[in-house]
């Protein structure tokens, strides 16, 4: 190995919530009584790192902006070094395209959406009190970087403890929520973790006995199967059948390991559990970040898989169909919306999944956009909830609280009813449709009919799960006896409870105007989107 070049720029992406994260600490060390200043470095490092992405996002025609690169070059036999080999590649184990940056850019954002809905109400009083901000602050920055690093990664250290990091900080978030039932999620998510990260070593085993390569790339999977030449250039040598064997199981296993994080089937059990048993913020971190986090892996490796020729992959079907199946109908079966949301994960987790039987370029692009496209729809959805629950926090979950939402707030049900929409795949989120027929082509490109006939049975009962959300938000709010609104906005009476209560959630609002104004450009321009991952 000649050396190693670093462009910092490139890392910006990383380097922000890794800087915020440190600033936080700092700021808890400094003034242990700000109780706001934590959340405050925590959005203004998302945002940064959101911004840091932008360079990537124009990049096309398979240009990637990459780093650490390793330049290499032959070792003699009686020990020193001699110059770089001509003609031999360089190995960069950063390497981020559009694709890759735009994974990124949803996962900042995203945090920035969930540090809005997570904002602490009040200033801290005592020394003592409420010294959870940091930690939870510290939290989901590390969870953030761990994600955007694992969407550029290309060497599976890298890869593999990227992937981890952002998954573990979730689990004491979850942990942290300050619920009775949150113990129980947070022990089921560590379990599911730990059987998940298992998995994914074995599989990177098997990856490494197959190519005898460290890294997750095209060129060495080709290169150390003998498909390439000296020069770097393809040949026409077949790979083995062993080492054909070995990849496509390397590739299950890393399917069953990340599956666990998706949600899908039979790796959901902890979803349910874990959301219910967290605060709005965090579980919306788990449906968005953590889902961006699990893709953005999967997808380093199919996109290597993909220069091999791999047939389209069965165990990818069976999951999205039992996925999209059994979280559709437990969907239906319930009233809380947190809940109902949870299974609203694992199926379109399988929706997420589907166009990946087509190891493929196309399959690949497919599955990124129909991840974006639910997790905008996911944030409007969770933020709504999030704004109800501050002005009903005892019956904010359950469905019975929405009804009436449109002649109370016609904003909060106009931005519900679009995000509902889009998950289901119907006018006016037509960014959801646009995301459902793109998932679909590929498995038709792959002659899967029967796939394609379960994922439109699923996308009709997938429409009956949230038409029972927003039969509520349209459906007349009874009046009482007296005359007056069960569920007035302000529950102590008159214009100074409401304006009391409206004082305390500006920084929620604001999650939810930011959520809601990215799913109207991208549902009104749904093309942005596509052009977005190149």
């Amino acid at each position: 190995m000649k050396g190693l070049s670093i462009d910092y720029a490139t890392l910006l992406p990383a380097l922000s919530p890794v800087a915020g994260l440190v600033l936080v600490l700092l700021a808890d060390l400094f003034a242990p009584r700000g109780r706001r200043l934590p959340w405050g470095i925590a959005g203004l490092a998302s945002a940064a790192s959101a911004a840091a992405t932008l360079p990537g996002l124009g990049l096309g025609g398979g240009s990637t902006r990459e780093t650490f690169c390793i330049i290499p070059t032959a070792l003699p036999a009686g020990g020193g070094r001699l110059p770089s080999v001509e003609g031999l590649p360089r190995v960069c184990l950063w390497s981020a395209d559009a694709l890759g940056s735009t994974l990124q850019l949803a996962a900042a954002v995203s945090a920035l959406v969930c540090i809005a809905l997570g904002w602490p109400r009040v200033r801290r009083r005592r020394p003592e009190a409420g010294t959870r901000e940091p930690v939870e602050a510290v939290l989901l920055l590390a969870a953030l970087a761990g994600t955007v690093v694992v969407a550029a990664s290309r060497d599976v250290g890298t890869w593999l403890v990227a992937l981890e990091l952002a998954t573990l900080p979730v689990i004491a978030l979850v942990a942290l929520s300050g619920r009775r039932s949150s113990a129980v999620g947070a022990t089921q998510l560590l379990v599911t973790s730990l059987v998940s990260f298992a998995l994914l070593v074995l599989g990177v085993a098997l990856w490494f006995a197959a190519t005898g390569s460290p890294f997750l790339t095209p060129d060495a999977a080709l290169s150390s199967a003998g498909a390439l030449s000296a020069t770097g250039a393809p040949t026409n040598v077949v790979l083995p059948s062993v080492s054909s064997g070995l990849v496509a199981l390397a590739t299950v296993l890393v399917l069953a390991g990340v599956g666990f994080k998706l949600s899908l089937v039979p790796f959901h059990a902890w979803t349910p559990t874990a959301y219910a048993g967290s605060s709005v913020s965090v579980a919306t971190l788990l449906a968005t970040v953590s889902k961006v986090a699990a893709l953005a892996a999967l997808l380093v490796v199919l996109r290597a898989v993909a220069a091999l020729g791999m047939p389209g992959l069965l165990a990818i079907a069976v999951l999205a169909s039992l996925s999209m199946t059994l979280g559709n109908i437990m969907a239906l079966r319930q009233d809380d919306v947190v809940r109902l949301l949870a299974w609203s994960t694992v199926a379109q987790a399988g929706w997420v999944v589907l166009p990946l039987v087509s190891v493929s370029a196309l399959g690949v692009g497919a599955s990124a956009t129909y991840v974006l496209t639910y997790v905008v729809a996911t944030l409007v959805a969770f933020a709504v909830v999030a704004v109800t629950l501050r002005d009903h926090p005892t019956g904010g979950r359950t469905l019975a609280a929405y009804e009436g939402l449109w002649q109370r707030s016609p904003w909060r049900a106009g931005a519900l009813v679009l995000a509902l929409t889009s998950l289901a795949g119907l006018p006016p989120g037509i960014i959801g449709l646009v995301g459902k027929v793109t998932a679909l082509r590929p498995v038709l490109a792959e002659g899967w009919v029967w796939l394609a006939v379960i994922a439109a049975v699923n996308a009709v009962i997938g429409v009956a799960v949230y038409l029972r959300w927003l039969r509520a938000v349209i459906t007349e709010r009874e009046v009482s006896a007296t005359g007056d609104d069960a569920d007035a906005e302000g529950t102590t009476g008159g214009t100074a409870g409401r304006t009391v209560r409206a004082a305390r959630r500006p920084v929620v609002v604001a999650g939810l105007a930011l959520s809601a104004a990215v799913l109207v450009v991208v549902s009104v321009q749904p093309d942005l989107l596509l052009r977005l991952l190149g």
